[in-house]
C-alpha cells in the first residue's frame, strides 16, 4: 500500500480521534494519505509528512478509507466508480450497512486496511438518463412528488411493455446494495448481495394492487411522469433534478461498477441480522 484517499463524516468532531489514529498508523506503515480540498478544509488539516492536502482525486490510488456512515460511503463509491479502487469503510453513522468495521474495532480495522487484508465485493449500479446527463446510483434512484403538491401518477414500462400506472408519492429503483434502504422502508424485498437485478418499489401507493417488482438485469426501465406537475428525482439520496409533467427517464442495471472492501469471512446475512437487529433492540 502506497497511497490512500480519505473520506470522512460531515461532522468532523465525531471522527477526530479515529482520524488521528489513522494518520499515525499510516505514517508507521509508510502510506501516504490524500485529502481533497473539501476534506482538508472541513478537518482543518495542516501540512505534515505523509499527508497530501487539497489533493486532486487520483483514480489509481490503492485504497479509499472512509470514516463515516452510508452517505459518506456512497460518496466514496461514486467517486471511484469504475476504477477498481476498493472502498474500506469504518462505520461512524447510524446504520452503516456498507461499512465493514465498527468503531470498537477501529485499531484492528485500520491495520487490516493498510495491510490490504480484505476481500473485494463488486457492486452494481443503476444508470439513469436525465435531461442534464447520465448519473449513476450505487444504492437507489428515488422519484417523488414535490412537497405540497398533489399525488403523483407514474407509469413504468420494462423493455417496451407497460407494467403499470400508479398514483403514489413516488417510487424507488434500487440495487441489491440499496435494497436495505429506502426500498425496504417502502415494504420492498431485500436482495442479497451478488444477486443480479434491480427493484422497483412504490412510496405510499394509492392502490391495493401496487407491488414491488424485481426486474432482470437486462431489462430497460422507463418511467413517465403522468402528473400535471414536475416531480423531483434524487440519486443516492442527493437531489438530481426533476422530471417535467409528461417527461420520461430511462434506467438500466450496470454490473460491477463499485468495489467494496470487506473483512474476510464477512456474511451478508450476518450483517443484515446485526445491523437491523440493533435498530430493533
Amino acid at each position: 500500500m502506497r497511497e490512500a484517499t480519505v473520506f470522512t463524516h460531515r461532522r468532523p468532531d465525531d471522527i477526530r480521534p479515529a482520524l488521528v489514529e489513522l494518520i499515525e498508523a499510516a505514517a508507521a506503515s509508510h502510506v501516504t494519505l490524500r485529502f481533497d480540498s473539501e476534506e482538508t478544509a472541513k478537518l482543518g488539516l495542516q501540512p505534515a509528512e505523509g499527508l497530501v492536502l487539497d489533493a486532486e482525486m487520483k483514480p489509481d490510488v490503492e485504497l479509499c478509507v472512509v470514516l463515516g456512515g452510508d452517505g459518506t460511503i456512497l460518496r466514496a463509491l461514486q467517486h471511484y466508480a469504475g476504477t477498481g479502487v476498493p472502498v474500506f469503510a469504518i462505520n461512524f453513522g447510524q446504520i452503516g450497512f456498507l461499512a465493514t468495521v465498527e468503531p470498537e474495532d477501529l485499531a484492528d480495522g485500520i491495520r487490516r486496511a493498510l495491510a490490504g487484508d480484505f476481500e473485494l465485493l463488486r457492486l452494481p449500479a443503476i444508470e439513469v438518463e436525465l435531461p442534464q446527463g447520465r448519473l449513476l446510483a450505487v444504492n437507489d434512484v428515488a422519484i417523488h412528488r414535490k412537497v405540497g403538491e398533489r399525488v403523483a401518477e407514474l407509469a413504468y414500462s420494462l423493455d417496451g411493455e407497460e407494467a403499470g400506472s400508479v398514483r403514489c408519492d413516488g417510487l424507488v429503483v434500487a440495487t441489491p446494495a440499496g435494497s436495505t434502504g429506502y426500498n425496504l422502508a417502502n415494504g420492498g424485498p431485500v436482495m442479497a448481495w451478488g444477486v443480479e437485478g434491480f427493484i422497483v418499489s412504490f412510496i405510499a401507493p394509492h392502490s391495493m394492487t401496487a407491488r414491488a417488482l424485481v426486474a432482470a438485469p437486462s431489462d430497460r426501465l422507463h418511467i413517465t411522469n403522468r402528473s400535471a406537475e414536475p416531480i423531483d428525482i434524487a440519486v443516492d439520496g442527493r437531489p438530481a433534478g426533476e422530471i417535467p409533467a409528461g417527461g420520461r427517464i430511462e434506467a438500466r442495471f450496470v454490473k460491477d461498477l463499485g468495489t467494496l472492501a470487506q473483512l474476510p469471512g464477512t456474511s451478508f446475512y450476518r450483517r443484515l441480522r446485526e445491523k437491523f437487529g440493533r435498530l430493533a433492540s
